[in-house]
């Protein structure tokens, strides 16, 4: 199954930096759940009324650095899998040149505000993530 891919830019803030003139790997983190926030926004739109969705797992690898001149960063995503609770987002970070500066993926969890539990994906959430659901993205290192 091949979907569609989600594209936003970010701009490398003024204090993202540290005193060498590179993004803090702690920043790329904030990127992620930038971008993130805005797919899930645009797909989902936002929280639903019985929950939300929470990161349970996040892998990163960081593969080139961020300097304050590398903006705007493009920041695209996809899901790699959704299961009966969770799903998984891929991310990808690349800098103005198309440098691709990290790769990340979050095992997201639908979440219970209520009873501070997970809960089962609603049949119109599995609907709109499996729009985004794709195999064989493959990026150069």
């Amino acid at each position: 199954m091949s979907g569609k891919t989600f594209t936003c830019t970010l701009q490398v803030r003024w204090g993202d930096s540290d005193r060498l003139g590179h993004v803090n790997n702690t920043r790329f983190v904030e990127y992620l759940q930038e971008g993130r926030v805005q797919f899930l926004n645009a797909v989902l739109g936002g929280s639903g009324p019985r929950g939300a969705a929470v990161v349970r797992k996040l892998t990163t690898d960081f593969l080139h650095p961020i300097l304050d001149d590398s903006g705007p960063l493009t920041i695209e995503l996809w899901i790699t899998r959704i299961g009966n609770t969770s799903y998984g987002v891929q991310h990808v970070v690349t800098d103005r040149d198309g440098t691709v500066c990290a790769r990340a993926e979050a095992l997201m969890v639908a979440f219970d505000l209520a009873t501070s539990s997970s809960r089962a994906l609603s049949e119109d959430e599995r609907r709109l993530l499996t729009e985004y659901l794709v195999a064989g993205i493959e990026y150069p290192e």
